[in-house]
């Protein structure tokens, strides 16, 4: 597609799938394919020094193809979906201008839905409001705040974990700000937005498999410095109350490194919560329209996947110039 029909068309490809699915090492060969960037999708690839946890793309990956949208912040800073937009929709237009096709690949449905049909105009973070918020937390735990999340927004609240603390408490502070219910917002707003004509490609695998890869790579992970790399987060004073501290791997081993449980069981709740996640992950995904789901085989090689997506892609792509 020429440089004058993408800024036209404005084509914009996703690629998206639970953990351990297999997204990176295809996207690597999908990008190399059509010469342009990988633009990460990924919330938690965006701390800088968080990267076994997190599995950011090898330095072969990044040699073959820059990635983009990751090591933004420090594990301290506050991240999230509207500042996800704009720093990708930045990236989104320069590769417009040199006529390359932007090519974004995560697991975060946030970003992605909030990218492609644009972000629910709720009030900024007010730091106030986080502290009141923080101390209801401290005076009530979790469940407190979550309590209190179900009786001013219940649509909101059963959409979410009771756990997942910094959604919880996002939801609160729009209540707050604003004296409406998120989920009232979000109805309003209805993701409507058409800034890109998008092909969203799924990657899926059997239950089986998926929780078979995930368990395969949290033992790299462990044997590979995990360990580590969390006791180096928390020694430079990146404490455990951080929501990046929070994300899968790095919760667990900061229990085990503060003996709060053995190795053994510290393993185990890395497992079973990344298997929780990646459940959610499909959850989510399953409720987005307009995923073109690919589903793959258990012994198909990475290149096969690649060719696949490529094909898809390139449909789209004729289909978009070609008359109505």
């Amino acid at each position: 597609m020429r440089s004058d029909q993408l800024l036209h068309y404005r084509p914009l490809v996703v690629l998206l799938g639970p953990t351990a699915v297999g997204k990176s090492r295809i996207a690597t060969q999908v990008a190399k394919y059509f010469e342009t960037d990988v633009l990460a999708a990924d919330s938690r690839q965006v701390y800088r020094g968080m990267d076994i946890g997190t599995d950011k793309p090898t330095a072969e990956e990044r040699q073959a193809v820059p990635h983009r949208l990751i090591d933004l912040v420090a594990p301290s800073e506050t991240f999230n979906a509207g500042w996800y937009r704009r720093v990708a929709m930045v990236e989104i237009e320069r590769l417009y201008s040199v006529g390359r096709l932007p090519f974004v690949v995560g697991g975060t449905g946030l970003y992605i839905r909030t990218l492609v049909k644009g972000l629910c105009p709720a009030p900024q973070a007010d730091p106030d409001v986080r502290a009141d918020l923080r101390k209801l937390r401290d005076d009530g735990g979790r469940d407190g705040l979550y309590a209190e999340l179900m009786r001013v927004d219940p649509e909101t609240a059963t959409r979410l974990h009771p756990n997942d603390e910094s959604k919880v408490m996002r939801a609160l502070e729009v209540y707050r700000l604003s004296g409406r219910p998120l989920s009232t917002m979000q109805a309003e707003h209805g993701f409507h937005e058409t800034p890109f004509s998008a092909l969203l490609i799924g990657l899926e695998r059997r239950k089986e498999t998926l929780y078979r890869r995930i368990e395969e790579r949290i033992d790299w992970q462990l044997t590979h410095g995990m360990v580590e790399e969390t006791r180096l987060l928390l020694d430079q004073g990146y404490g455990r109350e951080l929501g990046s501290m929070k994300g899968l791997g790095y919760r667990q081993v900061g229990a085990y490194l503060a003996n709060e449980c053995d190795y053994a069981e510290m393993v185990r709740r890395f497992k079973r919560d990344t298997r929780r996640f990646a459940k959610r992950q499909m959850t989510w995904f399953r409720s987005e329209a307009g995923v073109a789901w690919l589903p793959i085989e258990d012994n198909e090689p990475y290149e096969r996947t690649a060719e696949r997506v490529i094909a898809r892609i390139e449909q789209f792509m004729k289909a978009l110039v070609q008359p109505k």
